[in-house]
């Protein structure tokens, strides 16, 4: 297999010679109809994991505002918070492509904001990318950014940070005037520079339709199976998460449970003295 193509495929964890994974990579992915795959991480145990499992990319996204801080939306979300999420993900894996999500209030005030923030990403944590939401409002902000050598991913269709703006968690790209805006703000983000873009919450016809304009990998969050590859957050994607989940989500284990379960009997075992026993105890 071609140097370029080394980190896709089933079996891309079982050769230790494989190098990391590159903005490169996907372009090549796209080219050759390779799907790309991707999850968010916030810390280094399950960065970890989804790094030997041959995960494309991990993506420290604000997500956490929601998964690890407690917060209602991703806005309160800051980049002093984000940062040693983002350096824990990259002291954790050996291959995979780390992004570093940028959140509310650190580039929406120009380039010039935008740039420093990515910056501090890059020096601070070691990630190998930074994400931003917007297609037209953040094209100049990507475009500095890019030339500046680093790489951007864009979000564009839902995007969480301007929830309030969109009027909730509404798909996008709907109607004439809908699919317009969202090839408009693709277009945009190509234009700027970015390596990939993100469409998160679009219909799966305009999402075809945007990956085949582009010449640049899309990644799909519920956008549907014809997109380049595909992103979702692990608690959801691990069944981690509890209550009501996006419809896009299939769940590939009930992680909320077995640890619910472990949490039980843990708690029945030492108040009925089981543990420990005496394998667990250590002699004088």
């Amino acid at each position: 297999m071609p140097e370029e193509l080394a980190p896709y495929g089933s079996n891309a964890n079982a050769d230790p010679a494989l190098k990391r994974v590159r903005t490169r990579h996907f372009q090549r992915a796209k080219e050759n109809g390779i799907k790309i795959t991707g999850l968010t991480s916030y810390e280094c145990l399950s960065a970890s994991i989804f790094d030997d499992a041959g995960i494309d990319f991990l993506l420290v996204g604000d997500s956490a505002g929601n998964t690890v801080f407690g917060y209602d939306t991703t806005i309160p979300v800051t980049v002093d918070e984000l940062i040693p999420l983002t350096a824990a993900v990259v002291r954790a894996v050996n291959r995979a492509l780390v992004i570093a999500d940028m959140p509310f209030g650190s580039y929406e005030n120009g380039p010039d904001q935008a740039l420093s923030t990515a910056i501090r990403f890059m020096k601070e944590t070691g990630c190998h990318a930074v994400k931003c939401e917007g297609g037209v409002r953040s094209a100049k902000q990507i475009k500095r950014i890019v030339r500046a050598g680093i790489p951007v991913m864009a979000h564009i269709g839902f995007t969480p940070q301007s929830e309030h703006g969109l009027g909730g968690h509404i798909i996008q790209g709907r109607g004439d005037d809908g699919a317009e805006q969202l090839l408009a703000d693709a277009h945009a983000v190509e234009e700027a520079g970015a390596f990939a873009v993100v469409l998160e919450m679009v219909p799966s016809d305009i999402a075809g339709r945007v990956t085949r304009e582009l010449t640049i990998p899309t990644i799909s969050v519920g956008a549907g199976p014809q997109c380049d590859g595909q992103l979702m957050v692990w608690t959801d994607w691990a069944g981690f998460t509890t209550g009501r989940i996006p419809r896009f989500v299939k769940q590939y284990a009930d992680l909320a449970g077995t640890l619910r379960s472990a949490a039980v009997a843990y708690r029945e075992e030492v108040e009925s003295g089981v543990y420990p026993a005496p394998e667990h105890e250590y002699g004088a």
